[in-house]
């Protein structure tokens, strides 16, 4: 099994929902790494789009996930260890964010359609509404057993998911 413990670098991955956020915070605090919202990075045209129920394509996520692998690069390089949230759901996006650091490690969120749909439509002040949940899904590639990725069951609590990893 994949360590993420001595990983340089993670990427806390999933569809939206899953808990990215809390858990990259938590985990790069009990990792003493520095944290990346992949959110933030997004570039304003991709976040009104997604605010207009307009899933993204390839093209327009190529931009960010560099962006995102640029952060985590530079983390790295500067000796420290980065935990990122980014929802990673191709295996074409891991591919592009493990050139910027190969040993990138992902973790993968798992949850089901339902759990996220409810998460996403009570969270209040993200621009992703819920009727995205469903593209989310049938973007998503769940990684493969050849790829470094954990996978960990994301409807459990923040503090046990990475109490359980810290283990």
């Amino acid at each position: 099994m994949t360590d993420l413990r001595t990983a340089p670098a993670i990427v806390v991955m999933g569809v939206a929902g899953c808990g990215k956020t809390a858990v990259g915070e938590a985990l790069a605090r009990a990792l003493s790494a520095d944290f990346i919202e992949g959110d933030r990075l997004h570039p304003p045209e991709n976040v009104a789009r997604m605010a207009r129920g307009e899933p993204l394509t390839d093209a327009l996520r190529e931009g960010w996930l560099d962006a995102i692998g640029e952060r985590i690069a530079s983390s790295v390089a500067g000796g420290r260890k980065a935990v990122a949230a980014c929802s990673a759901l191709k295996r074409s996006y891991r591919d592009r964010l493990s050139r910027f650091c190969p040993e990138v490690v992902f973790l993968y969120l798992k949850i089901d359609r339902e759990t996220a749909w409810r998460r996403v439509a009570n969270r209040k002040g993200h621009f992703m509404p819920a009727s995205l949940v469903d593209s989310q899904f049938a973007t998503l590639e769940e990684p493969a057993t050849d790829e470094r990725a954990v996978t960990a069951d994301g409807t459990r609590s923040v503090a046990g998911i990475v109490k359980e990893i810290i283990r």
